[in-house]
Formats: structure tokens, C-alpha cells, sequence
């Protein structure tokens, strides 16, 4: 075109726009426009038709106000259910129109380029194929959706931006390589809610562990002397079969020369020499037909009524089908002061679960109830305590972001021998960088895992139905 001005009218025709309803009134709008004579002799087109940028596009048949209220209805429903609310208020559209407006769609360009960023992964199916989002933390927007969640992938869409300082992430070794390798001037922030994650993973396993020294102190009938007499006599037979095989294993001897001499199998030989130290044999703690009733005994206990006979009849009466002389062995404990019944009320309920959250959480957020609970625990096995006074000095770390104390938190855990807490010391000694960073800096995948919840809301509101194309703009542009 030759861009000049031009009077010389060509000819008139009426073009036909949709506009935005009134009142729930579909408007239509007729423009009578023209076409005129181009003035310069050499260009090629000779007539041209008047433009009218500000109302619609070239060829256009709807108001440019028309196709954004379209689009932000696309945005915020998608197609079937948007083109429903745009007919129900005067627009009648079809769905594929709303989401051919949406492919259409574009971000406004000049935004400025991230600086620090989260990423995180997201399923399409839950356990087989997932996404990765990326978010930015300054903005609080999401910047991009990718296919998978890769090493290629996710490299190449650093290298694509190389202004990234920061990036916040969870524990993938996955990411870390990416990230490594496509942004290796950006600084790896480990998150902190994956941390603790990890910590009370570590804290379950341990309480699991602990459940038989807990038990332990849980109401059983006294063992008979007898009995304690030949558990000992039995005991000093294994210890001394375990000093032979080690003597024996020091001097060289093959594990079956041992098995024959010893007359155990070869298994067991394996099985002993595998430890440190003696294996103490542990006793199953079996149910009983009493176990049932203790918190009524207890209760009772507690009223007054100390008297076996009287207990065993009020059990026989509830469907007790054990003898007397098993509730006058069980009461033998509370007589002679063995057994607190208060702290067996509390030890009948404990929960390796429940009492994990207990371990990780403020103790001044703690109510009466659950203050008594962890401290039973505590006060009942050794390692349990040691260990919550470990994981509480790490939670310090984390809500006062004291991460200079690291070195010596790992330190400790090593001088504890708590197997699960130097587990956990191990996996933060692969990621210490990035550890590092997530205790000391501000920034963590808190906006990241919000904008996921908010990308399974839309990606559900479709039915599973949407491909990436379309998840990317409705997720990208509703911000």
C-alpha cells in the first residue's frame, strides 16, 4: 500500500458486525463503508477499503469488544460451558468458536523476563505421564506449561532463558540435572515443605520402629521366675554359640566348617555374623482375650474397684471368655505400682501417624491432649525423645531460616545413630546446596504448588478432554 490519503471514493457496501448483547439482546450492527481510489500511479493496489482498526478486524464479522468478553468467557470456562453462559446473556456462539479464540489468544508482549522461578510437576495420569509448570515467584503468574517433565525439556526451556538467578524446586534429581546443565548461573532452592516432608517420612519410619520399645511398657502380665530363669538359661546358650562362630569366623573358617560344628545351620551363621553385635531375640507380643477389655479394667481401676473376682465377673457379663486367674495376672501389675493406668490409657492409643505430625509441628500450637500424648511417647522409649529433640532443632532451622546451623544439625544426627535421622542426614548431604539455600533464602514452592491446584481445576472442568495447547493458554492466560 502506498500509505496516502486518498478522497476519491470508489463505491459503498454494508458490512454486518456482532456486538456485545444489551439487555440479553443479541446486537447487530450495519456500517455502510467505502472503498476508495488509490492515487499513486505505481501502486499495485488500486482500490482499497476503508479500515476501521478500533470496531473490528480486516474481514472480521464481530466488534473487537465482542471477541474479548468471548475470550475471557473461554478463559474462565472453556468452550462448552462457555458458549452455554454466552447464550444464556444474548451472545449465541458454539463452543469450537470460543476455543478457536482461545488458540488465537496471545499474552501481551513487554512483560520482563524472570528472574526467580519455581518448578514443579503435575499429572495428566495420576502414577504414568506427567507435566512440569513453571511459575514466576516475583509476578506470582505461571510463565509456561511443559509436556513432560525430562532432562531435555526442561533444560531447553532454561536455555531458552537465560536471565534465571533463582530456582526454587523440590527434591527431583531430575530437575537438579536441568537445571545444572541448561541455567548453571542460577542458584538451586530446595523446598522446604519437601523437606519436612522428607523429615516426617523419616519420623514415621522411626515411631514404626519404636513401637515395641513403647510396648514394651504396655500392661502385660509379670513374668513367672520359672519362666525368667529359662529365657536366661536359653539366652546364655545363644550368646555363647555367637562368641564360638565369631571366634571361628576370625579364624578363617568357612561358614558351612562353623554350621557343622556348631550344628546350626548355615543360614543362621550368616544371619549372626551380619551383626555387630549379639541379636537379642524378639518376642512377638501376642493378643490376648484381655486386651479388649483394659480400658474398661482401667477405668474401673481408677473408680475404686481393685477387687479381681468382682472385675472378672463384670468382664465374664460383657463377653469375657478368659479365666479369672488371667485378670488376677493382669491386675498384678497396677497392685504393686508396675503399670500407671493413666499412661496406659495413653499408650493404647498411639499412632505412629498421628504422632509424626506431633514430632514436626510447634510445640506451642500443641493442645492438652496432644502435649500429654508426645510427652508419654517421649517418656517411654529413649530414642523417640532424642530424636524429637532432633527434628524439633530442624524445624527451628527451617521457620527461622537459620541455615548455618546445618552443619552441626548433621553433625549431631551422626552422633545419635537414629538409622531413619541419618537417613534423612544423608539425602540432605546429596542436595546440601540447595538445602542450604531453601533454610536461608525466602523463596519456596508455596505459589508453585497453588498454581498446580489451579491447573487441575481447569483441567478437570474440561473432562481430560483438553491437549496441552489449550491447558497452557486457559492456565497462562487466566492469570
Amino acid at each position: 500500500m502506498s500509505q496516502q490519503i486518498s478522497h476519491r471514493i470508489h463505491s459503498r457496501y454494508e458490512r454486518t458486525l456482532t456486538d456485545v448483547s444489551f439487555s440479553g439482546q443479541t446486537v447487530m450492527l450495519r456500517l455502510r463503508v467505502h472503498k476508495f481510489f488509490c492515487q499513486a500511479a505505481a501502486c499495485p493496489q488500486s482500490i482499497f477499503t476503508e479500515r476501521l482498526p478500533e470496531l473490528c478486524e480486516p474481514h472480521g464479522k464481530q466488534t473487537l469488544l465482542r471477541k474479548r468478553v468471548l475470550e475471557h468467557i473461554g478463559l474462565a470456562l472453556g468452550g462448552q460451558a462457555g458458549a452455554r453462559l454466552a447464550t444464556h446473556v444474548g451472545m449465541p456462539v458454539c463452543g469450537r468458536t470460543i476455543l478457536r479464540a482461545l488458540h488465537a489468544f496471545s499474552l501481551p508482549e513487554g512483560k520482563p523476563a524472570p528472574r526467580i522461578v519455581g518448578i514443579d510437576d503435575w499429572c495428566w495420569k495420576r502414577g504414568r505421564t506427567y507435566g512440569s509448570i513453571l511459575v514466576d515467584l516475583e509476578r506470582h503468574q505461571p510463565i509456561d506449561l511443559l509436556p513432560d517433565r525430562s532432562v531435555e525439556t526442561v533444560k531447553s526451556w532454561f536455555q531458552a532463558h537465560p536471565g534465571v538467578e533463582i530456582v526454587s524446586r523440590d527434591g527431583s534429581a531430575e530437575y537438579a540435572t536441568a537445571i545444572r546443565q541448561g541455567a548453571p548461573q542460577a542458584l538451586q532452592v530446595s523446598d522446604r515443605f519437601h523437606i519436612i516432608q522428607n523429615l516426617a517420612k523419616a519420623v514415621k519410619l522411626l515411631l514404626a520402629r519404636c513401637r515395641d520399645e513403647i510396648g514394651s511398657t504396655q500392661w502385660r502380665p509379670l513374668t513367672p521366675p520359672h519362666v525368667q530363669r529359662a529365657q536366661q538359661a536359653r539366652r546364655g546358650q545363644r550368646l555363647s554359640q555367637y562368641q564360638q562362630i565369631m571366634a571361628l569366623a576370625k579364624e578363617g573358617v568357612k561358614d558351612a566348617e562353623i554350621a557343622r560344628r556348631t550344628k546350626l545351620s548355615v543360614r543362621t551363621i550368616q544371619r549372626w555374623r551380619a551383626h555387630d553385635s549379639f541379636p537379642e531375640v524378639k518376642r512377638r507380643q501376642r493378643r490376648s482375650r484381655f486386651d479388649p477389655y483394659k480400658g474398661y479394667v482401667l477405668r474401673r481401676w481408677q473408680e475404686g474397684c481393685t477387687n479381681g473376682y468382682q472385675l472378672w465377673r463384670e468382664l465374664r457379663e460383657q463377653g469375657y471368655a478368659g479365666s479369672a486367674r488371667s485378670v488376677y495376672n493382669f491386675l498384678q501389675p497396677l497392685s504393686k505400682g508396675l503399670v500407671t493406668p493413666a499412661l496406659q490409657q495413653e499408650l493404647a492409643c498411639f499412632s505412629a501417624q498421628e504422632t509424626t505430625w506431633l514430632f514436626v509441628r510447634d510445640p506451642d500450637d500443641l493442645d492438652e491432649k496432644q502435649r500429654t500424648s508426645l510427652s508419654t511417647v517421649c517418656q517411654t522409649s529413649a530414642t523417640a525423645k532424642a530424636a524429637y529433640q532432633l527434628v524439633q532443632s530442624f524445624m527451628t532451622m527451617v521457620h527461622q531460616r537459620t541455615g548455618n546451623q546445618l552443619d552441626v544439625w548433621l553433625e549431631t544426627v551422626a552422633q545419635s545413630q537414629i538409622a531413619e535421622l541419618d537417613s534423612f542426614a544423608t539425602g540432605i548431604e546429596r542436595d546440601k546446596a540447595a538445602v542450604l539455600a531453601g533454610l536461608t533464602l525466602p523463596w519456596s514452592n508455596g505459589q508453585v504448588e497453588g498454581q498446580i491446584t489451579k491447573l487441575k481445576l481447569i483441567k478437570r472442568s474440561m473432562y481430560g478432554r483438553a491437549g496441552l495447547d489449550l491447558l497452557r493458554q486457559r492456565v497462562l492466560n487466566a492469570a
